[in-house]
């Protein structure tokens, strides 16, 4: 699919070429702002977005207007850039990007595909409007303390096995520092107990909110959790004048958002260069 073929008017819900087409021209077009510490840089239409700290944990390549006559010449220039700075990069791509084998030219070029995941789009206000279906005395809220924090990582250990150092040391930071750029929002029966479920919603300059995350302890898997922070933040994101969601789905979620009427739009594939392995 190529998004320069589409319409541009408002998408209808069901209207799938024309959610791609607002978040492309709103989410993927424009160039984002970088920091001093995270700066964005071009190489003719090549986005490196990175930690100018090597050791940290954010590098992101993208190419969203594609790579021009010289594909493989680009690809080889991030590549060498990254392994100059011994730092772990994610080439993220669309499956309408061009040229149409960039895929196959990373790895040619030392990348490692990952796992694939689905573009969901949809409207959010017929999201927020369906009802919360939880069991007597579970909560879906938004995080407005540090331990809440703290919570929710413990939480993500528990799931997943390893550190998740990065909720109280990086997520955190940010929320307090940028409260209006993101929502963290957690499930649980009481603000002593443990979080059941937490998950987090942010905010750009364009009409969506990024639906991100989502981890459920194991035990409470199947009762709705999940689908309750999706409607949650949903409702927040209105709150804030965001009239989309879109979410980066696994397979295990996108049967549940697909099911809440929301759209496959595209599929995405990370590309990895580590040069330290």
């Amino acid at each position: 699919m190529n998004p320069s073929s589409f319409q541009s008017d408002a998408p209808s819900a069901g209207d799938v070429e024309q959610l791609l087409r607002v978040f492309h021209d709103q989410t993927r077009a424009p160039v984002p702002l970088g920091t001093a510490e995270r700066p964005v840089e071009l190489d003719g239409p090549v986005r490196r977005h990175y930690d100018l700290d090597p050791a940290g944990h954010f590098a992101m390549v993208e190419s969203p207007d594609g790579l021009g006559e010289d594909p493989d010449g680009l690809i080889a220039r991030v590549r060498d850039f990254f392994a100059g700075r011994g730092q772990r990069v994610e080439w993220k791509t669309y499956d309408y990007d061009e040229p149409a084998d960039l895929g196959p030219r990373l790895e040619a070029a030392g990348f490692v595909r990952e796992d694939d995941e689905a573009l969901i789009l949809g409207e959010a206000a017929p999201l927020a409007e369906q009802e919360l279906h939880l069991r007597e005395g579970v909560v879906v809220r938004a995080a407005d303390c540090f331990e809440d924090f703290v919570r929710f990582r413990t939480m993500s250990e528990t799931v997943w096995g390893e550190d998740h150092a990065y909720v109280t040391d990086s997520l955190y930071p940010d929320w307090l520092a940028k409260p209006e750029s993101m929502h963290v929002v957690v499930v649980e029966e009481s603000r002593e107990g443990p979080v059941l479920c937490a998950a987090r919603g942010e905010y750009d300059e364009s009409s969506f909110t990024g639906l991100w995350g989502g981890s459920t302890l194991p035990e409470w898997r199947g009762r709705g959790l999940y689908r309750a922070t999706l409607l949650h933040r949903a409702r927040l994101g209105l709150d804030r004048g965001k009239e989309y969601v879109r979410v980066d789905a696994s397979p295990d979620s996108e049967p549940i958002l697909r099911r809440l009427g929301l759209h496959r739009v595209a599929t995405t594939t990370p590309y990895v260069f580590d040069p330290r392995s």
